[in-house]
C-alpha cells in the first residue's frame, strides 16, 4: 500500500504540472505575443475555462502527502514553510490577475495585472522545481526527522537548474498550446515563439536528467522515463519546427510527465534524502500512516478519481476548439468581411466570439 500510494502522488504531482504547466506557460507569454489589450485578453482566454480546475491537482497533491504520509509531510512542509508561501501567493496574485484584469477600463490597470501575471506564472513553476528537487538532492534532516536548514539551504545548483528546467518546458508547453488554440497572427506569433524556445528547453531537460541520473547514482544508462523525457522534448522542438501544434504539445506534455517522474522514480523508496547521512532518510516506511488508513483511502480514491478525471475530461472535450476570427482581425486591424455567402453569419459568430472572450477575461 505505501508503494501504491507512492506512486499516486507522483501521478498527481505530475498531473499538476501537466496541466498547470501550459496555464503558466500562457500566462507568462501573454504578456509578450499580445501587441494590444484584444489580442492578451483573446490569449487568456484560451486557459479561463480550464485554470482554476488545474489548481486542484496540487490541493490534492497535498492533502494526499498528509493523509498517507504525514511524516513526510511534516518534514517537508516545515522545511519548505517559506518557499510554500511563495508559491501560494504566486498562485493567489495569478487568479487575481486574471479575473480582476477586465474590471477597470484602463490600459495602466491591465497592464499591472498582466506583469502580475506573468510574474507569478514564472515564479510557481520555478519554486516547484525547487522544491521536487531537493527532495532527491538532500536536505538537512536529523534523526528526529526534523529540517534543520535554512530558507537558503534550499539552493542549490542542482535544485536551481530544475527550477529554471520547470520554468523552460512550462513556456514551451504553453507556446504550443497557444498554436492549438489559436488562429491567424497569434498562432503565427506562438509558433515563431515555441521555435525559439524548444532548444532552449532541450538543453535545459537534457542538463537536469542527466544530473538526476548521477545524482541518483543508477549507472551509466539512463532509465525509461528519463529516455522517454529526452526523446519527448527533442521531438516537440522538431514538430514544432514542422507546424505539427497538435503533436507538440502531445510531445511537450510527454516531457514534463517524464521530467517529473524522473524525479519520483530516483527517489523511491525514499521520499527525502538527507545530506546528514543515509540513515536519516525518510523513507515510504517510516513516514507512511497504518495500514488500515491507506486501505480506506485507497476505497475513497478508486471510487472519486475515476470521476475527477472525468469531468474535467469533459470540460477539455467542451473548450476543444480554437480561438479563431477575433485574432487575426485584431492583429491586423483590418475590418471584418460581411459580403458574399454566410458573411453575415460569419460577422455575427466573431462578435459573439468577442463578447464570450471579453467576458472570460
Amino acid at each position: 500500500m505505501t508503494t501504491f500510494w507512492f506512486i499516486v502522488l507522483a501521478i498527481l504531482w505530475t498531473g499538476f504540472m501537466v496541466l498547470e504547466g501550459f496555464d503558466f506557460g500562457v500566462g507568462v507569454l501573454h504578456r509578450w505575443l499580445g501587441r494590444d489589450d484584444e489580442s492578451r485578453r483573446a490569449l487568456i482566454t484560451t486557459i479561463g475555462p480550464v485554470w482554476d480546475g488545474n489548481e486542484v491537482w496540487l490541493i490534492t497533491a497535498g492533502a494526499a502527502t498528509f493523509a498517507a504520509f504525514p511524516a513526510w509531510y511534516a518534514t517537508m512542509f516545515s522545511g519548505y514553510y517559506l518557499a510554500v508561501v511563495l508559491l501560494l501567493v504566486a498562485l493567489i496574485l495569478r487568479g487575481v490577475a486574471i479575473e480582476f484584469r477586465g474590471k477597470r477600463d484602463s490600459v495602466r490597470w491591465r497592464n499591472s495585472w498582466s506583469d502580475i501575471l506573468a510574474t507569478s506564472s514564472i515564479i510557481a513553476p520555478l519554486v516547484v522545481g525547487i522544491a521536487l528537487a531537493n527532495l532527491l538532492y538532500g536536505l538537512p534532516i536529523d534523526a528526529d526527522q526534523e529540517f534543520t536548514g535554512t530558507l537558503f539551504t534550499l539552493f542549490n545548483g542542482y535544485s536551481v537548474l530544475t527550477g529554471v528546467t520547470f520554468v523552460a518546458i512550462t513556456l514551451l508547453h504553453g507556446a504550443a498550446f497557444l498554436m492549438l488554440k489559436t488562429d491567424g497572427e497569434l498562432h503565427d506569433r506562438s509558433a515563431r515563439t515555441a521555435r525559439t524556445l524548444a532548444p532552449i528547453a532541450v538543453l535545459a531537460v537534457l542538463a537536469m536528467v542527466i544530473w538526476t541520473h548521477v545524482l541518483a547514482g543508477h549507472g551509466f544508462l539512463l532509465n525509461i522515463v528519463e529516455l522517454t523525457a529526452i526523446v519527448a522534448v527533442l521531438g516537440a522542438w522538431w514538430l514544432v519546427r514542422e507546424g505539427r501544434p497538435g503533436w507538440a504539445f502531445t510531445a511537450t506534455t510527454v516531457t514534463i510527465a517524464g521530467v517529473v517522474l524522473s524525479l519520483f522514480t530516483n527517489l523511491y523508496p525514499r521520499v527525502m534524502v538527507s545530506s546528514l547521512g543515509a540513515q536519516f532518510d525518510l523513507t515510504i516506511q517510516n513516514t507512511s500512516s497504518a495500514p488500515y488508513s491507506l486501505k480506506v483511502m485507497t476505497v475513497v480514491v478508486a471510487i472519486f478519481l475515476p470521476t475527477v478525471l472525468v469531468y474535467q475530461g469533459w470540460t477539455y472535450y467542451v473548450f476543444r476548439k480554437r480561438l479563431a476570427g477575433p485574432t487575426a482581425r485584431v492583429e491586423t486591424g483590418e475590418p471584418e468581411d460581411t459580403s458574399g455567402p454566410g458573411g453575415a453569419h460569419q460577422a455575427d459568430s466573431a462578435a459573439t466570439v468577442s463578447e464570450r472572450t471579453r467576458r472570460s477575461s
